[in-house]
């Protein structure tokens, strides 16, 4: 069952999100990711989805190898995406692609979006005609839809589909937990694409893994329904809403996949009872003061803290010690995070860079300042 059938290529409404991939000794474990990328087409599902900067370039590599080397083109679709760090000017967006297209071993992709457009980086795109070049690579078979990755306030995303109204389809953050928050305005952006008549991917379902492992009382009251996994329950929760093409999920082993495919194999929307508990699920974070942070790794991957400085992982460890008051969570910081010559939160220099590339908009100098004070506390 889905609720959009905007593009009837795509196969069921899970999509296999490729920036949380399985890893053995740093690199993309081919043998694991061989073994999920199966039992996902297996399943009767085929959209992938990379860009550049995941993985530092190894999610592309890891595709190509994994997937397009060893399956027919026309068993999978895969969605790529031009992100900002690697074009300076129009001349750079056609040979960047090319090089796309060897990485991932294909000759083409099914959908390409302009990636986490803002109101700072569409100026930009703007700029450098990203969405004409994009349009003119449509032409000539290179992409078959040219979409956008959004990660800003509805109103720009209002502007935008304004001004590109070939825009075919977007993909944005939403989950149980932003729907209602006011620095990602999940509803009010959902609601711009519903204006515009624009069917849905999302991502972040599940907050980059923090609606797993929920603080006790919050996980009490899911697993009282007997809905399945915390994670499935996001899941469900997002392809629930109108318009929404497919829900993407990073999965980093095999489990994850299984109980992803049992969740949304013969998917359900949520029931009232489900939408109550997870209003009060809601009720729960809102009280706890955690940093939203959905560990991308854009802050340590793309522009490499000057530090080393483990950020998303610190704000992990900060959030486990206010929702789940973990006794270990301390030694985690100083033995693990600070450790191979990674720097302390108290190191940061505040040069701003990992705030320029965050799709949260998170102030991250601040936030470091605030692990400092929780887990570098002096006597």
């Amino acid at each position: 069952m889905k609720n959009s059938s905007f593009f009837p290529e795509i196969r069921g409404n899970f999509g296999f999100g490729c920036m949380r991939l399985p890893m053995k000794n740093k690199k993309v474990d081919y043998t694991q990711f061989c073994e999920m990328a199966d039992a996902f087409l297996d399943a009767g599902f085929n959209y992938f989805d990379t860009a550049h900067g995941y993985l530092n370039g190894a999610s592309e590599t890891a595709i190509g190898d994994c997937v397009a080397s060893r399956h027919d083109r026309s068993s999978f679709l895969l969605t790529n995406k031009l992100t900002d760090p690697y074009f300076k000017k129009e001349e750079d967006i056609r040979p960047f692609f090319e090089q796309q297209l060897k990485w991932c071993k294909v000759d083409y992709f099914d959908f390409y979006l302009m990636h986490a457009q803002d109101h700072s980086n569409y100026r930009k795109f703007q700029r450098c005609r990203a969405y004409e070049t994009a349009q003119k690579l449509k032409e000539e078979g290179l992409i078959r839809h040219v979409g956008i990755s959004f990660h800003d306030k509805a109103e720009v995303l209002d502007r935008i589909l304004t001004e590109h109204p070939e825009v075919e389809i977007v993909q944005i953050q939403f989950n149980y937990v932003d729907y209602e928050d006011p620095s990602v305005e999940s509803r009010k952006v959902h609601e711009v694409c519903l204006k515009h008549g624009k069917p849905v991917i999302v991502m972040e379902p599940v907050k980059g893994g923090n609606l797993v492992k929920l603080p006790a009382e919050a996980d009490r009251i899911l697993r009282d329904l007997g809905s399945g996994s915390n994670a499935s329950v996001a899941i469900r929760f997002a392809a629930s809403f109108p318009n929404m093409e497919m829900v993407l999920s990073g999965m980093s082993d095999m489990e994850q996949m299984r109980d992803n495919i049992a969740a949304m194999k013969d998917f359900q929307p949520l029931s009232e009872k489900e939408l109550e508990a997870i209003g009060k699920v809601c009720a729960i974070f809102k009280s706890l003061d955690l940093i939203p942070c959905t560990t991308c790794h854009y802050c340590v991957e793309e522009n490499e803290c000057p530090k080393g400085i483990r950020i998303p992982d610190m704000f992990a460890a900060r959030n486990a010690h206010e929702a789940f008051h973990s006794w270990n969570t301390a030694f985690y910081y100083n033995s693990v995070l600070t450790g191979d010559g990674h720097g302390k939160a108290s190191d940061c220099i505040r040069c701003g860079k990992c705030e320029q590339v965050c799709p949260q908009h998170l102030p991250i100098r601040e936030l470091l300042a605030d692990v400092a004070e929780v887990f570098e506390k002096k006597g």
